[in-house]
């Protein structure tokens, strides 16, 4: 039916919300009664309450790496193995830096801060053009529907969970200022 791709993590409850392309694709596949497929696991989510929600709400998904016969159970168990792993690499993390700092490494560069400010300014930039890439072919696609105003294409978005890049509801000026800035290059 189609392919989606998105970079953004599965980590947090708010995870579906982060990522629009894979709202659009649960609901697609509701739509056509048709499965999502997954490379992985823990590349739809690390969350084993994230995984289970989806089950309930009867989202079918199959995960490639585990095979098209693996059962909730299985998946159950897959996802509490990759939230266990996910929070040890955090706490390993976490031990790190601490012992770093124990042995009196000072973390960050204080003296580079405008360069810092410059380099989280560009980050900035940068994920509104990864999020801009992934919405602008959805709202691509609903203006061949037809769907051409901005009230039309914001409520088309908002009807399958689709949220902003600041995880809000789309509004016709949301959606004017992503298409203007579109035109104008800014993406």
């Amino acid at each position: 039916m189609g392919e989606f791709t998105e970079t953004e993590t599965g980590k947090g409850a708010d995870a579906l919300d982060r990522r629009p392309q894979l709202a659009a694709a649960l609901a697609i596949a509701r739509k056509v009664k048709c499965p999502v497929l997954v490379a992985k696991l823990d590349s739809l989510s690390c969350n084993v309450a994230f995984i289970a929600g989806l089950m309930a709400q009867r989202v079918a998904f199959i995960v490639a790496e585990l095979g098209a016969d693996a059962d909730p159970f299985m998946l159950h168990l897959y996802a509490a193995l990759a939230e266990k792993e996910q929070h040890q690499i955090s706490e390993r993390t976490r031990a790190a830096l601490d012992a770093r700092k124990e042995r009196g490494t000072k973390l960050g560069n204080p003296r580079n801060a405008p360069n810092a400010a410059a380099a989280g300014r560009q980050t900035q930039i940068a994920g509104a053009k990864q999020f801009a890439a992934t919405v602008l072919p959805i709202v691509a696609s609903l203006q061949k529907a037809g769907v051409t105003s901005y009230r039309g294409i914001a409520s088309a978005l908002n009807s399958p969970g689709v949220r902003t890049a600041r995880g809000g509801q789309w509004q016709a000026s949301n959606v004017r200022n992503l298409l203007a800035r579109s035109e104008a290059g800014g993406f």
